[in-house]
């Protein structure tokens, strides 16, 4: 996955930042201004955006109504120091998804991050299921046919990404795109490596495939062979 922290206090955005990675795996971008926020949320492709709302260049009300108006679905958790019933109704229909009032707690934030991620993903679930296999979002953890599946963080987040997507084909750069910042260049080879580590945890030994490769385009996690 990977996670927008727009907000202009440097050290909270780089706290953000650490625990987001540790705690949920997910690659993170930070920008400190309203103008660079929303060129990154407008140009890249990102799972979730973190938004405070007292930005310098642009308000972070305004980069919500702007990234809105351009019809990017992105789900928003807005950071806020109102926590008056207006001001709540005002961020949710200006198209946030959810808001946490500072000072917060971590945990918390972390919580609804996740839970606004499934949901963006169409999975308001904490468990992903195809066929026999079962990821854990809340354990971080897989197994197929009932026994554990070992694996790195990476190849971990690999996974959740194409199980989210499963049925859909997702191309090695989208892969990269959301496992790695803004400078996942130097990592370009390495998705080759994760799908076949992958591909050998889970589907050797089953009768069944569920990760297929479609040359030139990208990999597939179904059951069955894809179309």
């Amino acid at each position: 996955m990977h996670v927008l922290v727009i907000e202009d206090e440097e050290r909270l955005a780089q706290n953000l930042a650490k625990a987001i990675t540790k705690n949920a795996g997910f690659a993170v971008d930070i920008t400190l201004n309203g103008e660079d926020g929303l060129h990154l949320a407008t140009s890249g492709v990102f799972d979730a955006i973190i938004l405070d709302l007292m930005l310098p260049i642009i308000p972070g009300q305004e980069v919500l109504a702007r990234l809105r108006k351009t019809g990017d679905k992105t789900p928003v958790l807005i950071l806020t120091a109102k926590e008056d019933k207006a001001s709540v109704i005002a961020l949710l229909d200006s198209g946030a998804d959810d808001y946490l009032a500072k000072p917060f707690d971590l945990g918390e934030l972390l919580a609804r991050l996740k839970a606004l991620i499934r949901r963006g993903k169409g999975q308001a679930s904490p468990q992903l299921v195809v066929g026999d296999l079962v990821l854990d979002f809340n354990t971080r953890s897989a197994a197929r046919g009932g026994y554990r599946v070992e694996m790195s963080p990476m190849e971990y987040r690999t996974l959740e990404y194409l199980m989210m997507r499963q049925g859909s084909v997702v191309s090695k750069e989208e892969l990269l795109e959301h496992l790695y910042d803004y400078n996942w260049e130097k990592f370009s080879n390495v998705i080759e490596v994760y799908i076949s580590t992958l591909r050998r945890k889970i589907d050797s030994g089953n009768a069944e495939r569920l990760i297929h490769t479609l040359r030139g385009r990208g990999y597939v996690l179904r059951k069955g062979e894809p179309q």
